[in-house]
This record gives C-alpha cells, structure tokens and sequence, in this order.
C-alpha cells in the first residue's frame, strides 16, 4: 500500500547517503536517484542538498520526511491491526519516560497483559517530546507522561498525582529529618538527571521562582539513567531530586529515604496521552483502574 519511492526516502534519511540507501535496499545507486527525482518532480520541490559531502534536507524536505515517517507508521499500524484482527490478539506500543519507567507504568502494562491473554504490548521509553511527535505520528498507541500537554490533537487522563522529592541513603544524616532546607541541600554533594530533562527543569525552575540558580548548588555528577542514581544514592555517593513514584518500590523496602523540600512545591501529573481516534475505551479505563490499584498498594 506504501509507495516504495516514500521507503526509498526513508532509508536514504536513515543511511544519509544514496549508496548507503541502495546497499539496505538491495537497488543500484542510480535506482535511488531516480526514486527521489520522481518525488520532487511530483512534489515540485527539491528534498536534499548537499552539504560539504552529507545530504541534508531543505525546509520542504523536512516536511515531506515528517509525512513520509508519520505515513510509514500509518502503513505499519495497519498491518498491525490487520493481523490483530485474524489473530484476535491486539497489539499495543506504548511510549513511557524513563521516570514512568522507573515508577508504576510498567509495572501496570505487565499486570494488564497479565490479566488480558491475547494481548502483546511493547513498551518504547523516549523523552516527553519525541513521545509526544511518536505519538502523534502514530508510532505508538498511547503514552504515559508526567506533566500536561497543550496539543489539542492529544487527549488525555491524569493517573496520578506526584511530586518531586530530596533522594538519600539510609545512611546520610538528613534521612532522620522530617524535610531538608535548600541551605542543607547546598551543602550536599548532588547527582541530578541531564538538563533536557523534565525531572530537572522542574526542579531548576522551582528554584529560579526563588531567585536561585542551579549554580548555586554542588551538582557533582549528572546521570541520564535513574536507575543508576538510585544506585549511587544507595552507595551514599550524594543526594538527587527524583520523582517520588520512581522511587516507591525503594522506599518501601526502606533501600532509600525520601524528604520534601522546604519552600518547594514540585507537583506534576502523570498522564495516560491518546489520540481522538483511538478507538479502545475499555483499554484505556482498565488501565486507569489497574494504575490506581498499583499506586495504593505502594503507598
């Protein structure tokens, strides 16, 4: 159904080079040529320049890459739900955070297949914003987010309320306290979560509402993995500012202690993100119900 010209374009996006392209495709690298020569003259544009030996797409080109992605996954969901329907199995992608994957989500999508047989649900973790564009250009079902979103294409259900908290071991000083202050927390060594990520924004933009920078604090290490952080937190390498849901299994197994933070109101929502046509209602409530089960059995 997919026009073999639009995976032509893909793969040549993907490999930045016609030959690299002809070589996945098993096509000469003339063939390729010819593929995004016909696109433009259908389209009336040019897709790719060249730029000191690399292809790079032009401004019309990028719009056309975006379509053509959003109408590959279209084509694949298709498939999918063509075979889902001879199968009777339903397929599910869902797209969480690393924080939802350190929390509850997860663990919720194995209860659901669990308890559902005939459903295959594959978890994809990606920041906000690229869940947000693979949604959107239906590479996955659903997604599990913290935070709101203001695109009004994508609706949503809020499954949670949580909070950012000051992470320690057991065995830092702090951890006998009822919260920790930003001139305790000053004096803490800190490992914190990369810059683009929401986790820390939330945090730094909390901080700024006071007139603070996070420069002012002694950010020794910074760590994509969460898991990773509550590794080194339990090792007492330093303290961090993690959502309270990434950390409940620890906390109920008192591996870790959590405070709040003087001053500090870090609350956001954990959404369940779908599209308006998303047709499955019944997946969407038992997944809520499931989620809320989960999130009184750790608290």
């Amino acid at each position: 159904m997919l026009d073999h010209r639009v995976i032509t374009l893909l793969t040549v996006c993907e490999q930045g080079s016609f030959t690299g392209a002809a070589e996945v495709l098993s096509l000469t690298q003339p063939a390729v040529s010819h593929h995004i020569r016909r696109l433009e003259e259908e389209w009336g544009i040019r897709i790719f320049h060249r730029s000191r030996g690399k292809l790079l797409p032009t401004e019309s080109g990028k719009i056309v890459i975006k379509y053509a992605r959003r109408a590959f996954a279209l084509n694949e969901k298709l498939l999918r739900d063509l075979a889902d329907t001879s199968r009777k199995l339903t397929s599910l992608r869902v797209g969480i955070t690393q924080t939802a994957e350190s929390g509850l989500a997860a663990e919720t999508l194995a209860k659901y297949s669990a308890e559902h047989e005939g459903i295959n649900i594959t978890i994809v973790t990606e920041t906000i914003n690229n869940l947000y564009t693979m949604l959107t250009d239906y590479q996955i079902d659903l997604a599990i987010v913290e935070g709101r979103v203001n695109d009004p294409h994508i609706h949503s259900v809020m499954l949670d309320t949580d909070y950012l908290v000051c992470v320690m071991s057991n065995n830092n000083p702090l951890s006998k306290r009822s919260m920790v202050t930003l001139e305790e927390l000053r004096r803490e060594r800190m490992i914190l979560r990369l810059p683009n990520s929401d986790t820390r924004n939330l945090f730094v933009s909390n901080l700024e509402s006071l007139g603070l920078d996070i420069g002012d604090f002694d950010v020794m290490l910074e760590v994509d993995s969460i898991a990773t952080i509550k590794d080194l937190i339990r090792k007492d390498m330093g303290v961090s500012i993690l959502a309270r849901s990434a950390c409940m299994d620890e906390l109920r197994k008192g591996k870790l202690n959590a405070l709040p933070i003087e001053n500090l109101s870090m609350v956001r929502q954990t959404n369940l993100l779908y599209l308006r046509d998303f047709e499955h209602t019944d997946i969407l409530q038992e997944l809520t119900r499931l989620y809320g089960e989960m999130t009184r059995l750790y608290r």
